[in-house]
């Protein structure tokens, strides 16, 4: 059976929210144990690479693991001709949930650290060569998840995205937020990783560009897709082994 829409929209909120702490967190950590910016990048760019790749492995099975509406957005876009993809329904719950969780994570990480709960960042990005990091990591991103779902590799996505992201974290120029949600959470902290609420708007524009970069490389690289797809990782449950325990298995259809 798959996991209600309630208990999706929970896992994206709830995975959603943990990245964002697991973001600002270890910036306000990183900050506090050097002064060195390069050390700084370097530990918040390692603790989120971990936190994400566990996030995508315990949460993917419920929701498949999107935290980010620009790839839901991708995934409606990728499956509305073959029903693969997420409905309007699914897309507006997840987005409100990654969202909400999202801007949860900032208050929650400011908090654990003796920080205003919210107070929005002066850290201003705002800048044309910024946008373009942000068109780059996310139009990589989309390439990588749904790329991943064509060739039969979805499985790979908890290590494989982690991985991406913190190595975006470094050869993009915005660092690589990628991720609309994030972006919006991220403002509520006047912290290291904060972004000013002047500059959102921009990098969520930059990133919905990022992403119809990335549908159209799909394309160019693996041409329509002929089947309900799994996006970012298989979900759903079937009993296991011991029927006393569930075990997951991949379903061929998006949440």
């Amino acid at each position: 059976m798959t996991a209600s829409l309630a208990r999706r929209a929970a896992a994206e909120a709830l995975g959603t929210g943990l990245l964002v702490a697991v973001v600002v967190g270890s910036g306000i950590q990183a900050t506090g144990l050097s002064h060195d910016v390069g050390v700084q990048l370097l530990a918040n760019s390692l603790a989120t690479v971990f936190g994400l790749g566990v996030l995508i492995a315990l949460l993917g099975p419920v929701s498949g693991a999107h935290f980010n509406p620009a790839v839901t957005l991708a995934a409606w876009f990728a499956g509305r001709r073959t029903g693969g993809g997420p409905g309007p329904r699914e897309v507006a719950a997840y987005v409100s949930a990654q969202v909400v969780g999202a801007i949860g994570g900032a208050v929650l990480a400011d908090a654990m650290f003796a920080e205003p709960l919210v107070r929005f960042s002066r850290h201003e990005r705002f800048a044309g060569h910024l946008w373009l990091g942000e068109v780059v990591a996310t139009a990589g991103l989309i390439l990588l998840v749904l790329g991943l779902e064509r060739v039969g590799r979805a499985s790979l996505a908890p290590a494989a995205v982690a991985s991406y992201i913190g190595a975006a974290y470094w050869f993009t120029s915005s660092t690589s937020f990628a991720n609309p949600a994030v972006t919006i959470g991220r403002a509520f902290t006047d912290t290291f990783a904060g972004i000013a609420p002047g500059s959102v708007a921009p990098f969520i524009g930059a990133q919905l560009l990022g992403a119809v970069a990335g549908l159209a490389a799909v394309a160019v690289v693996y041409g329509r897709v002929a089947r309900p797809a799994d996006v970012v990782v298989p979900h759903g449950e079937q009993p296991g082994l011991d029927p006393s325990l569930p075990a997951l298995r991949p379903q061929g259809q998006l949440p």
